[in-house]
């Protein structure tokens, strides 16, 4: 937990970025009908859902949006490779947060590279994994909290109206460089999450 609390606290260095990730699936609503309100069926059926990868980069209020038809470590991977080549090109290390999922791997890039590429790449991550139980360090989930809030409360009924709707949430929220604000430090972990600590054993 005091890893990334401190992450969050400390200045990046040159040549350092930093981003939360983490993922949610979506399922479309069941649509109206008269005299019925629009609702979700509590059933997971395999047609009509999809993946969201949210990604928020909290030092710069910028963050961004993949939809993919699957979550697999294939998808994982080519996001990995995405945050490399293109949104931290010139880091020599990127600080990853992201949950203990089992597709969050560097292993994944072997499955979307060839090994030396996968390697080179791999080498400039350090990951930051989050506690069990404690997936709330991740700003990443307050940014995906925002988006369900404001722009999936409603049915989308395909992938492509579903990744329209989402770049043009991430843009406006890019423009106003909407940032986190969190407070909570380690040395607050320790006053108010104390019973958390392991107890020292004497002897």
């Amino acid at each position: 937990m005091e890893d990334i609390l401190d992450l969050y606290e400390r200045p990046l260095e040159a040549g350092e970025g930093k981003v939360c990730v983490d993922e949610r699936p979506y399922r479309p609503g069941l649509p109206m009908r008269p005299k019925r309100p629009a609702r979700q069926d509590y059933t997971y059926e395999r047609q009509g859902t999809c993946n969201l990868f949210g990604v928020l980069d909290p030092d710069r209020g910028w963050r961004d949006g993949v939809v993919t038809e699957r979550r697999t470590k294939e998808d994982w991977g080519r996001l990995l490779v995405r945050l490399a080549d293109e949104v931290f090109p010139s880091a020599q290390r990127i600080h990853l947060v992201c949950d203990n999922l089992n597709i969050h791997t560097l292993g994944a890039l072997y499955l979307v590279l060839p090994p030396e590429e996968a390697r080179r790449r791999a080498e400039r991550f350090c990951l930051h994994p989050t506690p069990k139980h404690a997936s709330w360090l991740n700003m990443a989930e307050l940014e995906i909290s925002a988006l369900e809030r404001q722009c999936l409360d409603r049915r989308i009924g395909d992938l492509e109206t579903l990744r329209r709707e989402v770049a043009a949430w991430i843009q406006s929220r890019n423009e106003a460089q909407v940032t986190v604000h969190r407070r909570f430090t380690s040395r607050d972990a320790r006053q108010k999450l104390a019973r958390s600590y392991p107890k020292i054993k004497n002897g």
